[in-house]
């Protein structure tokens, strides 16, 4: 049974009617169940995961990113997370009896169609990317939206389909396959988006411009910049405040978690905010997560605490989300955030 897993990101978090039609449009197509749809206000973004058939995604990714070019203009897009189009970013994740490979593949298949019957500059990212400096969706989407026009004048950022013409309303869609990546936002009981985001630095692979508790750049004595070295590696963040919740977040997605497993990075994050006077008081999880993840969360919290881990994947479970507070500005359901528990569900219609 081969599956794969498709999370596009659309430029539209407040308009619950537009939601539901890119949805709807995507649920159109055979072969494909619709697992999890996350949308922000504050970001204005709403992120739709679903799971099916190789032929079954690429017709329901197509469909979903043709419905939000007919409803969607970026010349009227106002949010705080970075985009460059309509249809942001399509990533295309192998789940089950799929390689990278043929998820490669079927990512040229649909950018192609995309770029040819939509008239929407593509880039390939990730492991889809044709050159190395393409591989990094923040390189690619660096200028953003506004950016763009100019950008793609440029023959180094020439979209790998479609040609370097600027579409205002839909902007530009980058579709790669990548391995499973963990969205994860990091609650703190501050309002200061800038705290979160001088903790994401730190935490961050790339690491970033020291700055004091004003906001000012530090400078060594040769008025260069302080660097400082990020901690782990396989994971990007940044800072931001959520309207909806009225809190800061540092924003982070994991893009190999057995390098870097979340719950290392939730520890630190609290020894961090320490240093400025908050706390962490739980996470938001965006999409969903691999079960191993958080197997791998509840077995280092039980050894933490001197008990036995030797108990049901359950209460293994529970004990990873309980410490990590998933369940902290929004509801966690595990039959409904962990991909393997979904993918068992929607068997029967993806191949039935």
């Amino acid at each position: 049974m081969k599956v794969i897993e498709c999370i596009p990101n659309f430029s539209e978090g407040r308009d619950s009617q537009k939601i539901k039609s890119i949805v709807d449009e995507i649920q159109s197509s055979s072969r494909l169940g619709v697992l999890d749809v996350s949308s922000g206000k504050t970001t204005n973004r709403t992120v739709v995961t679903f799971i099916g058939t190789p032929q079954g995604v690429k017709e329901g990714a197509f469909r979903g990113i043709k419905k939000a070019s007919q409803i969607l203009d970026m010349r009227k897009h106002h949010g705080t997370h970075l985009r460059m189009g309509a249809t942001d970013v399509c990533p295309l994740v192998p789940v089950q009896g799929m390689n990278m490979e043929e998820c490669i593949q079927i990512s040229f298949e649909l950018g192609e169609r995309v770029a040819h019957e939509l008239n929407i500059p593509v880039f390939l990212y990730e492991k889809s990317a044709q050159l190395p400096e393409r591989q990094s969706l923040a390189h690619i989407r660096k200028g953003q939206w506004e950016g763009l026009c100019e950008k793609i004048k440029d023959p180094h950022w020439t979209p790998d389909y479609g040609g370097p013409i600027f579409n205002a309303k839909t902007g530009a869609t980058a579709i790669g396959a990548r391995k499973y990546l963990i969205a994860l936002n990091i609650n703190l009981n501050t309002q200061d988006k800038n705290t979160a985001h001088r903790i994401a630095v730190r935490l961050r692979e790339s690491g970033g411009i020291q700055k004091d508790h004003r906001g000012n750049i530090v400078r060594d004595k040769y008025e260069d910049p302080v660097l400082l070295h990020g901690k782990f590696k396989a994971v990007k963040a940044m800072g931001w405040y959520v309207d909806d919740f009225k809190i800061a977040q540092i924003s982070i997605n994991f893009t190999d978690y057995q390098t870097t497993p979340p719950h290392i990075v939730f520890e630190e994050a609290k020894k961090e905010a320490k240093k400025y006077g908050v706390k962490v008081t739980g996470c938001e999880l965006v999409g969903l997560i691999p079960k191993q993840a958080l197997l791998m969360a509840g077995r280092y919290y039980l050894k933490e605490s001197d008990k036995n881990s030797q108990i049901p994947e359950k209460e293994i479970i529970n004990t990873a989300i309980g410490h990590l507070g998933l369940n902290d500005v929004t509801p966690f359901n595990p039959s409904k955030k962990i991909i393997e528990y979904q993918v068992q569900k929607y068997k029967k219609i993806l191949y039935p």
